[in-house]
């Protein structure tokens, strides 16, 4: 994987970072259907099915640790081209005022439908009853706030900022010294450091939403922010990993299997605020090992140019900051709708991703908008 300064397009990090955050699409909108979240999420369905919960979430371990790694490696790559300050420069203008300006947005277009369909709909989720019991109270608790699906903003704009102070305090010769090991450092190294964090919140972990920072996610994201810079310092390390992959492959479809399974007997709620030790040990192992698959697979199948994939690419992060709003009026509008969950779930999927790109085509890619969120 090559990262010198004059390449113009890293095609397996740019297309993996885009299947990464269109992953999220394909996850929230499969929560509607999911058993173990019925309580929980405000789009949940009458229609839903194990099935659900047994893809959902391996997308949901691997995604955003997926993400986080690209985006490390990208940040690397763009200080290398760029001074420090072009790196604050960029990430001023294509995170800090896109969060800035869409938050709101975001958090407005989805209360209003929430308050839509907790009046109107006729089979409503459990979410959707406390939020009708809310509305007529006369003086409604005010929700805490929020930064929604676009939290993960926020937690690269942290990241950038302890990327920068590592690199001016020269702290970063551990990891470089980590990098330059046997691949099984790593491989073994990160799940180590994952397990206090994911022991201190429930299984599976929760999107980290709150505008205080979490320990438990700067830690885990922070770790793959962290891999993903020794990556572009050492972009020999996937190279040398390969020998690693079926012991990892097999490994990973084991301890899924096993993770399902106390999944069921240890779901999230009141009578399990925090994972056991043994599920925190589960989840370790999955989100870095399964990562790396992703990047192998990502470095094999995907390093070239595809007009399909690249269009995807540049249209992702649109997607990303609008799709939660446009599913949550499709998913209510389907919730009274007597279809079976699979037809329910692709319709959903479909016309969100299709809303998505139809506005990023009309309103970002030939404006100036594309500056800051094509």
């Amino acid at each position: 994987m090559p990262s010198t300064p004059s390449q113009e397009r890293l095609h397996a990090m740019d297309h993996l970072r885009a299947l990464a955050m269109l992953a999220g699409v394909l996850f929230h909108a499969a929560l509607a259907h999911s058993p173990l979240m019925h309580g929980f999420w405000p789009t949940a369905d009458r229609q839903h099915s194990a099935w659900v919960d047994g893809a959902a979430w391996g997308l949901h371990l691997v995604r955003m640790p997926l993400f986080f790694l690209i985006a490390g490696f990208f940040a690397a790559w763009t200080l290398q081209r760029r001074n420090p300050g072009g790196l604050v420069w960029q990430r001023l203008r294509r995170i800090a005022l896109p969060f800035v300006v869409a938050l709101p947005l975001v958090l407005w277009a989805m209360t209003a439908s929430t308050t839509w369909a907790a009046t109107q709909v006729e089979h409503p989720s459990p979410l959707l009853l406390m939020v009708a019991a809310f509305i007529q109270m006369p003086d409604p608790p005010r929700a805490p706030p929020t930064t929604a699906h676009l939290w993960f903003l926020y937690y690269l704009l942290l990241f950038t900022v302890l990327h920068w102070v590592v690199r001016a305090l020269d702290l970063g010769r551990v990891g470089g010294w980590l990098a330059r090991r046997s691949p099984l450092w790593i491989l073994a190294g990160v799940p180590a450091l994952l397990l206090i964090p994911l022991a201190s919140v429930s299984a599976p972990h929760p999107a980290p939403e709150s505008l205080l920072p979490q320990f438990w996610a700067i830690a885990l994201y922070g770790a793959f922010f962290a891999v993903g810079t020794l990556l572009h310092g050492q972009p020999d390390w996937l190279q040398r990993t390969r020998r690693h992959v079926p012991w990892l492959a097999v490994a990973v479809a084991a301890l899924y299997a096993l993770f399902l399974w106390r999944l069921a007997a240890e779901p999230p709620g009141p009578a399990h605020p925090t994972a056991s030790w043994p599920m925190a040990a589960l989840q370790a192992c999955l989100i870095t090992w399964l990562t790396v698959l992703c990047l192998m697979a990502g470095r094999r199948l995907l390093d070239r140019p595809n007009p399909v994939i690249g269009y995807l690419s540049r249209a992702a992060y649109w997607t990303y900051l609008v799709h939660l709003p446009v599913l949550f009026a499709l998913q209510y509008r389907l919730m009274d709708r007597d279809l079976v969950w699979p037809l329910k779930l692709a319709l959903s999927t479909t016309l969100t991703l299709a809303v998505c790109l139809l506005s990023y085509q009309l309103l970002v890619r030939h404006t100036p908008l594309r500056r800051f969120v094509g």
